[in-house]
């Protein structure tokens, strides 16, 4: 694979440029890992962790002592770690419907939640929240925070959810910080203590030394096919938190009658235990490709979000593009550089979920991975990509350069 001596050298220096930002990144992934190897060593993960089971998976202990090992590392009473979960969507559903019921209120004070959930909770006559006369408000940020005034005036004693999304979804600007989230915990539970405060931890997971449950969050949920399943687990979510909280979730899950006491997996563990022992490292590697992907092509002139060598509260890359062309060029590189499918067009389509059309591009071992490198856009202006994820930072580099290229010469 051939590079020009001006993306060369234009990487190189970005590169050299970062020395610092890699060393805070490789400082958290060092304190991650020692966070997951304590836990695996606390509870003697063993061979007969990884057992498949089948049936109704009565004592099951494969998936029992993942749960256990998640709540440990995400400092929190209980999790729910399931292949039944089929997505971020699904977990955060799951969420929602186990703990709001019909005359109950949710405040989101992030702005607007991502796209599929707000089809979750405002579409019409598909089941969702407000089928169920769940009623919703929300509170926009101001200037990338939390508005304290705002949440007073809209929040009551009597509102059952406050939702909080880490991540940014298709909007420009930063996600928000563990210190962000933790000084809004301790304002919401000064104020309106009998309040159920959720996150959204989508592309977060062991992007900072300390996750929400930590800091004042009641109860998360994401997938594990972005940050926390390294890019090995094969597919799932998880649901942590508050024991009570949990438990009302599992029900939600499977059924009021048996909660987290069933539920099989023939194909077996392995997978979701190795990759949660790679994921500090691999979310590392993200972080390394989004710092050089927002560094590379703010020095060409695009703007981009995190501000270049700023500090990434989670592993998405935003580059703003001049045009639709450069927009779809862009994710259509990514996906010729990928080790899967590198032979398939990306073109804009009707995503289930989503306004707009999207063009993403997904050529990725486990299908849709989002901490393995890949990228998306809808279509509309201003003409944003969205990057995430990269297995290996050499790999980053290498699509760094290659988009470099192809961006390089259409700009002639």
């Amino acid at each position: 694979m051939y590079f020009s001596d001006v993306a060369t050298k234009l990487v190189n220096d970005a590169q050299k440029n970062l020395h610092a930002q890699f060393e805070y990144v490789e400082d958290i992934a060092l304190f991650n890992q020692a966070k997951v190897l304590d836990a695996f060593k606390e509870y003697n993960l063993g061979q007969r962790h990884f057992a498949p089971t089948n049936g109704y998976g009565y004592d099951d202990i494969g998936r029992d002592t993942l749960c256990k090992i998640f709540a440990h590392i995400f400092a929190c009473d209980q999790a729910i770690v399931s292949p039944l979960i089929v997505s971020g969507t699904h977990a955060l559903s799951l969420t929602l419907f186990g703990l709001l019921q019909s005359g109950d209120e949710m405040v989101s004070i992030s702005g607007a939640p991502y796209d599929t959930l707000q089809t979750i909770i405002k579409g019409d006559n598909i089941g969702s929240l407000k089928d169920f006369n769940i009623s919703y408000k929300q509170v926009d940020l101001v200037d990338g925070d939390f508005d304290y005034d705002g949440i007073l005036k809209t929040v009551s004693q009597s509102t059952k959810l406050v939702f909080i999304g880490r991540s940014r979804g298709y909007e420009w600007r930063d996600a928000l910080s563990i210190e962000q989230i933790a000084k809004v915990c301790s304002f919401l539970k000064k104020n309106f203590p009998n309040t159920i405060i959720m996150c959204d931890n989508c592309y977060g997971e062991f992007i900072d030394k300390y996750e929400p449950t930590a800091v004042g969050v009641d109860i998360m949920a994401g997938s594990l096919i972005k940050n926390i399943g390294g890019g090995i687990a094969p597919t799932g979510g998880y649901v942590c938190g508050r024991a009570d909280l949990v438990e009302k979730i599992s029900y939600r899950l499977t059924a009021p009658s048996i909660g987290m006491e069933v539920g099989s997996y023939a194909y077996g563990y392995k997978d979701f235990y190795q990759g949660l022992f790679l994921a500090p490292h691999v979310v590392s590697n993200a972080i390394k490709t989004s710092l050089l992907f927002g560094e590379v092509f703010a020095n060409i002139g695009y703007k981009t979000m995190p501000k270049p060598q700023s500090v990434c509260n989670d592993i998405i890359r935003s580059i703003m593009f001049d045009t639709e062309e450069e927009l779809i060029s862009f994710i259509r590189c990514i996906q010729e550089v990928s080790p899967i499918d590198s032979n398939v067009v990306p073109y804009p389509w009707d995503m289930p979920g989503y306004e707009d059309q999207v063009i993403m591009a997904a050529g990725t071992f486990v299908a849709g991975a989002s901490i393995e490198l890949s990228a998306d856009s809808p279509i509309k202006a201003p003409y944003i990509a969205y990057v995430q994820g990269g297995l290996t930072y050499e790999h980053g580099k290498i699509a760094a350069l290659y988009c470099l290229d192809k961006i390089l010469a259409m700009k002639k």
